[in-house]
């Protein structure tokens, strides 16, 4: 089968979407098919992995994604000739993927990643909320009723695309994660860092980013800290909230405590996470928290906001603790597992034994089902006038 992964970005940029399409990209070909990234940047790149294809498009300042509403002749050409392709972001490469495999009748699936309603309040606070809702509640349904698939990786995010206006049907199916290496992950060394044995060390990894809600995770570190002399908080990433996330340290009672470690090599990042003893995230914008996923693998209960993703991820008191989005609460829960050593430990390995149910080699398995479903009930490729039509005016257009 030829499959065709649409993104408005790829790598090098860093996320939780373009890890997903490395990795199931990575294990579609295991698996004896042939798998195609079409996304905009850099034409000249040159990339790790064969068939990334990359279309033209003007830098959106350093975000690192691309802004055009084409693909070059040559990547539309061969997105034609595809089995199925599976959209990523809904806005530029959804649009794209209506309009050059629509009227070939290539079977179109899409996955909703993110929550676009709490994305658009973080980095446009300047657009009402009820503006970018409206927005959102225009675009979706529409879009999510003109493909054939709608995936959504958790429950919850399900629910919030029925809020926005959604009526077809939504099948879920988790983003798988490589949880082998989490499984089996030595610790690093505390003594090489200058923690002590007897340490409580707190894990948080992601982007530090204004969506995160990482202050509010240093609010109830803080106060967890004020009683817990012991515990130390690790984040791991890098973004755009740094800076301030690192003056809201300097200016606390446990600056010393709190460790900036940077962008880790997903390499290292199991043996980073095997050495501490629980996860925290205070983010509510989640719709499938690999970073959760990953700490769970790890043997990691997590502490974190009752929220869609985390806390469709999270089993509140078997596999971690969900709190309100407090700082007192979360500061409570972060305290209650430092404190109850037991209890972390049970929590860990049952986080451990949880994480089974988001292999990727289940997941790739669930996907292929629905990909190969679709291509055996879509109608033969056949080159309407409107395509014949569409490629006669596109030439004159460049």
């Amino acid at each position: 089968m030829r499959i065709g992964m649409m993104a408005d970005t790829y790598k090098p940029h860093v996320s939780g979407i373009t890890h997903h399409i490395e990795l199931s990209k990575r294990y579609l070909e295991k698996a004896g098919h042939r798998v195609y990234v079409f996304t905009f940047g850099e034409t000249d790149r040159e990339d790790d992995e064969p068939n990334i294809i990359r279309s033209p498009g003007f830098p959106l300042v350093d975000t690192g994604y691309y802004f055009s509403f084409r693909y070059s002749p040559q990547a539309k050409k061969l997105l034609q000739t595809m089995d199925v392709v599976h959209v990523h972001h809904p806005f530029l490469s959804g649009r794209l993927a209506l309009r050059y495999c629509r009227p070939l009748r290539i079977p179109i699936v899409f996955t909703n990643h993110t929550r676009y309603d709490l994305y658009a309040q973080a980095y446009l606070p300047m657009v009402p909320e009820e503006v970018s809702k409206t927005l959102l509640q225009t675009y979706l349904p529409s879009f999510c009723a003109a493909v054939d698939l709608v995936i959504s990786p958790s429950p919850s995010v399900a629910k919030v695309l029925r809020e926005l206006g959604v009526e077809g049907h939504i099948e879920i199916v988790p983003n798988g994660v490589d949880l082998e290496r989490f499984h089996r992950a030595e610790p690093l060394p505390r003594a090489d860092f200058g923690f002590r044995a007897e340490d409580i060390l707190i894990a948080y990894v992601g982007r530090l980013g204004p969506e995160k809600n990482l202050p509010l995770l240093l609010q109830a570190f803080f106060g967890a800290a004020e009683v817990l002399p012991e515990i130390h908080l690790l984040l791991l990433g890098d973004g755009p909230e740094k800076e301030r996330l690192e003056g809201m340290a300097a200016g606390s009672h446990c600056a010393e405590r709190v460790h900036f470690l940077g962008m880790i090599s997903y390499e290292k990042l199991p043996s980073y996470l095997a050495m501490c003893d629980l996860f925290a995230t205070a983010s509510v914008t989640e719709v499938h928290p690999l970073s959760v996923i990953e700490a769970m693998g790890a043997g990691l209960p997590v502490v974190g906001v009752n929220a869609p993703g985390v806390g469709d991820t999270v089993e509140d008191g078997v596999t971690g603790l969900l709190t309100s989005e407090d700082a007192a609460a979360l500061a409570a829960g972060i305290t209650r597992l430092c404190l109850q050593d037991d209890a972390r430990r049970a929590m860990g390995e049952a986080a451990r034994q949880a994480s089974t149910q988001y292999s990727i080699e289940r997941t790739t398995r669930i996907m292929l089902s629905h990909y190969e479903r679709l291509v055996y009930t879509a109608a033969p490729h056949q080159q309407s006038l409107r395509v014949r039509l569409q490629g006669f005016l596109e030439r004159f257009r460049r």
